[in-house]
């Protein structure tokens, strides 16, 4: 018994340095990025040096958010906040000197509540006559295309992966055969046939897959539907382009998902263009990334949890950790996330 105890806090010790390591590791590779109230005066951002820089007096307090969405997108992550999105946008609509948006754009995309909320946002803002510009950066997929067609322009780099017009409404395992072979039993008191669907405890039948395909299907018309109305084309030819894949920018261009390959630099001289104030100043509105000590404890904690578990019931960890999300929450994400 002694022994045992002797192993078990030997071993408690190393996963609490091991947590320490990897916090340490974290805060190095870090890096800390503008505060989320940030109004950051940058020089006028543009190639253009043809224009008469005396006129740019004249509008000295106008200026062009450069506004970045990055992340998966929910309701708060280290990269995301959706409260601060809609704050930010909100913000921007009702401030006089705010002149127009050019929207940063790096996601895989994310829930279909937020991306949609974000999408009308910016399609609220755009009732004051303020145009907004996308830019997409290196994945734009799609929640990243959905909210991307709130704009009257969409660049991209040559390097942007965009598209991915699909749904994700969950994943489903049926464990219970498992779990019943290593001697376990899971069972979920609960009232209505359908109430435990998708809990891995019970076997997932075709009434709860026809549930779930009707939810996705309804939110994949949505998004084809916002599809066709941005890019001017019809129903059937947006619903041709939305099979899920991803497009390069190249391939994005030709089927008139986006309009333009170029640099972010050009895209904010067209706008200022557009607005009719070149050399205008871009102030950068950012999310701070940041995580507190207790969220890289819990964080890295988990991970060790995850990985303990996959090896004692002989599972990938990612299909432990996929059980461990939310089973019903449809999704505009690109899967490899």
């Amino acid at each position: 018994m002694e022994k045992k105890t002797k192993s078990g806090l030997i071993i408690l010790i190393l996963l609490i340095l091991i947590v320490f390591a990897l916090l340490i590791v974290n805060n190095i590779s870090h890096q800390r990025i503008l505060p989320s109230n940030s109004n950051i005066n940058s020089a006028p951002v543009t190639n253009n040096t043809h224009f008469d820089k005396s006129q740019v007096k004249n509008y000295k307090n106008k200026y062009i958010a450069a506004l970045y969405i990055e992340g998966q997108i929910s309701e708060e992550n280290v990269d995301y906040s959706q409260k601060w999105l809609l704050s930010t946008i909100r913000t921007l609509k009702n401030d006089k000197n705010n002149e127009a948006i050019a929207l940063f754009i790096n996601s895989p995309g994310g829930a279909v509540y937020q991306a949609d909320e974000a999408y009308l946002a910016l399609q609220d803002y755009k009732t004051t006559g303020k145009p907004i510009y996308v830019y997409q950066g290196p994945m734009a997929a799609s929640g990243g295309y959905y909210i991307s067609c709130a704009a009257d322009q969409i660049y991209a780099n040559r390097n942007t992966l965009t598209g991915c017009i699909g749904v994700i409404s969950g994943t489903t395992f049926d464990m219970s055969e498992f779990l019943n072979n290593l001697g376990i039993k899971a069972e979920t008191i609960h009232s209505g046939k359908n109430k435990n669907m998708m809990n891995f405890n019970e076997p997932f039948t075709d009434e709860q897959k026809d549930i779930m395909q009707s939810i996705s299907d309804e939110c994949y018309e949505q998004f084809v539907s916002i599809v066709a109305n941005a890019r001017k084309m019809s129903y059937k030819q947006a619903a041709d382009l939305s099979d899920g894949r991803l497009y390069t920018a190249k391939q994005a261009l030709e089927n008139g998902l986006i309009d333009r390959i170029d640099s972010w630099e050009n895209m904010i001289e067209h706008l200022s263009e557009k607005i009719e104030k070149p050399g205008i100043k871009v102030k950068t509105f950012k999310k701070e990334r940041k995580t507190n000590f207790f969220d890289l404890v819990t964080g890295k904690t988990k991970q060790l949890s995850d990985m303990i578990v996959a090896e004692k019931i002989g599972l990938p960890v990612e299909i432990v950790n996929q059980m461990n999300e939310k089973r019903i929450e449809p999704k505009y994400l690109f899967p490899g996330y």
